[in-house]
């Protein structure tokens, strides 16, 4: 005689398999817009550390204290290629205006990366952000999500 599953047997596996997978599934979705957040902040900081290092020896040299776009996206300035927005999924730099960076303005949706620079003004200005307003995993004081340009 040969023996097999009965239908309930089967159905109370079915069952506990949907609500080991209902409780895991939720702790595991918030894992890539971590990770989003995370390689947001990381070329942000990345990129804004590499503009502080250039805008040391720039000023030692006797030269503009912070790289044009072009110097900022032919490796003059950077020693490494600034990585594609998480959010953007575009690696382009684009220039911006004052008031845009000042705004943290998303600036149409081709580039992943806004840049102001003007090395006339007094003191020097340079702003690099995300284009993109993206909700992030990061709160400001009050608990509201603050958005990938704000990073």
């Amino acid at each position: 005689m040969k023996h097999a599953f009965s239908l309930i047997e089967i159905m109370v596996v079915v069952l506990i398999i949907g609500i080991l997978a209902a409780v895991a599934l939720p702790q595991f979705a918030g894992a890539t817009d971590e990770a989003r957040t995370s390689a947001t902040q990381s070329a942000v900081a990345g990129v804004r550390a590499a503009i502080a290092s250039h805008r040391t020896a720039a000023i030692i040299s006797g030269s503009d204290p912070f790289p044009t776009l072009d110097e900022l996206t032919n490796g003059t300035a950077i020693s490494f290629d600034i990585p594609p927005n998480p959010y953007a999924a575009s690696a382009a730099v684009q220039a911006v205006t004052r008031s845009q960076a000042a705004a943290r303005t998303v600036v149409g949706t081709s580039a992943g990366w806004n840049y102001f620079v003007d090395n006339n003004s007094v003191p020097p200005a340079a702003v690099f952000y995300a284009n993109s307003q993206e909700p992030t995993t990061q709160s400001d004081e009050s608990g509201a999500p603050i958005t990938a340009n704000d990073l």
